[in-house]
């Protein structure tokens, strides 16, 4: 099973979303966030609008164990945010950026973020992947690009250096050149 995406699928997911109406403004930056920053499904869904820091450029991220930590918000995160809050989003009370696209407005569900990448993965021909996946993917990425494991783990947010260890494992062909030969085989 491969537990990464190559880029082309990502771009193709994020391709595949109607910038010119809201719901596809909606989970265009929805894609963006899970791809760029790692963030899970749940993450996503409870973002928060005062948790966008524009001046400062850090979005605050509700994590497992609820904690609260903070991440640099990347340009092309941002440009997605503000699109979707200034061309999409709906007005109400939902403390949350996501909502649902119909009245009445409530925060998206974690599972309402597992069903946009769903579609978006239909919409770009691919097979049904999970919210995840990007996490994964963007955690490999790293790692192929050289960055080091603990800054992977610090991307993601991770506490144990052990968890972040399973992303290195994913990548094969990465490890492949990295294996000695087995005593007494020939290579």
């Amino acid at each position: 099973m491969r537990f990464r995406l190559q880029a082309r699928e990502v771009r193709l997911q994020l391709d595949s979303c109607d910038v010119a109406t809201a719901v596809g403004r909606r989970d265009y930056a929805v894609l963006v966030l899970l791809a760029r920053l790692g963030l899970r499904g749940a993450e996503a869904a409870a973002l928060e609008l005062d948790d966008v820091d524009w001046r400062g450029g850090e979005v605050a991220i509700r994590g497992k164990g609820r904690r609260l930590e903070r991440l640099p918000l990347p340009v092309a995160v941002g440009e997605a945010l503000a699109a979707y809050l200034t061309g999409g989003r709906p007005r109400c009370g939902a403390a949350t950026v996501f909502v649902t696209a119909r009245a009445p407005y409530r925060a998206l569900t974690p599972m309402a973020v597992r069903q946009i990448v769903a579609r978006a993965c239909r919409r770009a021909g691919l097979r049904r992947l999970g919210a995840h996946r990007l996490r994964h993917t963007l955690a490999t990425a790293m790692l192929q690009a050289g960055a080091p494991l603990a800054e992977v783990g610090q991307v993601l947010r991770h506490r144990s250096h052990l968890a972040t260890a399973t992303y290195a494992k994913v990548d094969e062909q990465a490890l492949r050149p990295l294996a000695r030969p087995w005593p007494g085989r020939r290579s």
